[in-house]
C-alpha cells in the first residue's frame, strides 16, 4: 500500500512538516515522487518511520537514529527486540513511580507511614535506567556486570543527604576543572584538586577505588564523544584536560 505525505502523517500521528524535515535530512525519504510532484511512501518507508518513532520515544537523537537505520548492519528484528526490552524497562520504571506516588498519598492521608528513603526510590531507579540506556553497554564491557551492578546497588542504598552531597561534589568537580583549565597545566595545583575531587565523586558510586580504573574512566571521557561533549560543553578541550590531570594524579602519565 502507498501513502501520500498527508495520509502517512495522519496514519503515524506526525505532521507533514516533520515528514518533510525527515526527507531533507535524509532520514526518511519517499519511495518516489508522483507525476503531480507529491511524495509517495511505500511499505518500506512505513516500517522505517515506525523504527524512527520508536527510537525517538526512547530519547535517541535524530542524528543517532540516522546513523543506526542507515548502517549496512542495521537489523530490523534485532531493533524491534531492543525496543521491546527498553519499553518494558520503562513500564517497570513507571510502575515504580506510580507505586511511589500511591504510597505518598496514603501517607498524606494518614493511612500509611513512609520512610524518607522510600520517597526517592523510583527516581533513583529512573536515573539508573537512563544511565544504563546511554552508557550501560560500554561500561559493562569495560568493567564487567558485577562491578556495575554493585555500583548501582550502592547508589540505591544512599540516603537523600548522601545523594545531595554527591550532587554538590559533582558540581565542585566542574567548577574546579573550569578554573584549572584556564591555567593550562594539568599537573598544577588546581588541576590536581579537580582530579582529587573527581576521585571522591567516583568513590561515591564505586565500592572500591583503584588508580587504574580512575585513569581508565578519564580516558573514556576522551574516547567516547558523549562524555567529551558533556565536559566540553562550555570549554572545548576540558575532557582531555581532565584526562591529563587524572593521569598525573594516578601516576599514569607518560
Amino acid at each position: 500500500m502507498e501513502y501520500t505525505i498527508q495520509k502517512l502523517g495522519y496514519l503515524a500521528g506526525v505532521s507533514t512538516r516533520t515528514l518533510r524535515y525527515y526527507d531533507e535530512i535524509g532520514i526518511l525519504k519517499p519511495s518516489r515522487i508522483n507525476s503531480s510532484g507529491y511524495r509517495i511512501y511505500g511499505q518500506h518507508e512505513v516500517d522505517l518511520l515506525q523504527q524512527i518513532l520508536f527510537y525517538k520515544e526512547l530519547g535517541v537523537s535524530l542524528e543517532e537514529i540516522k546513523a543506526l537505520i542507515t548502517s549496512p548492519n542495521f537489523d530490523v528484528n534485532a531493533a524491534l527486540r531492543e525496543h521491546r526490552s527498553r519499553l518494558l524497562e520503562r513500564r517497570q520504571q513507571l510502575d515504580q513511580l506510580i507505586a511511589n506516588l500511591d504510597q505518598t498519598l496514603l501517607q498524606k492521608e494518614g493511612k500509611q507511614t513512609m520512610k524518607d528513603k522510600e520517597k526517592f526510590a523510583g527516581f533513583k531507579q529512573q536515573m539508573l535506567d537512563d544511565n544504563e540506556a546511554k552508557y550501560g553497554e560500554e561500561i559493562r564491557a569495560k568493567y564487567g556486570d558485577e562491578a556495575v551492578n554493585r555500583s548501582n546497588q550502592a547508589l540505591k542504598n544512599k540516603t537523600e543527604a548522601q545523594y545531595a552531597e554527591v550532587e554538590r561534589l559533582g558540581e565542585e568537580v566542574l567548577t574546579t576543572l573550569a578554573s584549572a583549565f584556564l591555567t593550562g597545566d594539568p599537573a598544577g595545583e588546581l588541576a590536581q584538586k579537580a582530579a582529587d575531587l573527581h576521585k571522591q565523586w567516583l568513590s561515591f558510586y564505586w565500592g572500591s577505588y583503584s588508580k587504574e580504573a580512575h585513569a581508565g574512566v578519564a580516558q573514556m571521557y576522551v574516547d567516547d564523544e558523549r562524555f567529551t561533549a558533556y565536559y566540553d560543553e562550555k570549554q572545548p578541550g576540558s575532557a582531555a584536560f581532565l584526562r591529563d590531570a587524572v593521569l598525573v594524579y594516578t601516576g599514569h602519565s607518560s
